[in-house]
């Protein structure tokens, strides 16, 4: 199997294709909504988890060779493998990536197991060899990232456009960017809040000049 070139990639305002109207493929429909694709599902019937997804354009019907055109990504998730094949070499035919979901021979990417904390997100891939462990490897993470990264992460953003205007010296400015990501900030952070932070971030921003 060849070797995967990992990205995270921007959806917003690109149309994506799921085939299949199960739970997985409800399940892939609401995390591209989530990334502001816009989401088309094709299937001739849908499960209940459906109804309780918000923005996603439902066509209850067959698939057609045709539904890929113009879509950036399209996911297989129905039960018929012949009919998965056959969603596979029309999306390449018009230009789209494909995920057929438990194919990996049939797939242009994978969707790693996720840990997201905001905009901290940490993927796990097995690259289709061992999803399970994925997903076990993910509940193991959840315990490591506790949800305060979120906003620790933002802290994080919002002071590194000080760090840049303060900061002159290019090592200087990874040095204090280190420490500022360091063990250290994030326990003072959990003790402290995010005025501790700043206050650290001015301190080694003024040291540095």
């Amino acid at each position: 199997m060849a070797a995967y070139f990992h990205i995270c990639l921007a959806l917003a305002g690109r149309r994506c294709l799921v085939v299949g109207g199960g739970k997985v493929a409800a399940r892939k429909a609401a995390s591209l909504a989530r990334a502001g694709a816009h989401v088309s599902v094709v299937s001739p019937a849908f499960c209940p988890e459906f109804s309780e997804l918000d923005g996603v354009e439902l066509l209850e019907r067959h698939f057609q060779d045709g539904d890929p055109d113009g879509a950036t990504l399209v996911v297989a998730a129905t039960d018929d493998e012949e009919l998965n094949r056959q969603i596979a070499r029309a999306a390449q035919k018009h230009g789209a990536l494909v995920n057929v979901v438990d194919a990996p021979d049939l797939c242009d990417f994978f969707v790693p197991a996720s840990v997201v904390r905001g905009d901290l997100v940490v993927g796990i891939s097995t690259s289709g060899k061992a999803p399970a462990l994925a997903k076990r490897l993910r509940v193991e993470l959840e315990d490591l990232l506790p949800p305060g990264y979120a906003e620790f992460v933002e802290l994080l953003g919002e002071l590194r456009s000080e760090v840049m205007a303060g900061v002159r010296d290019g090592s200087r400015r990874a040095e204090v960017f280190h420490e500022l990501a360091s063990r250290r900030t994030w326990e003072l952070f959990t003790a402290e809040g995010p005025e501790a932070v700043r206050a650290l971030a001015r301190r080694l921003i003024a040291a540095s000049r």
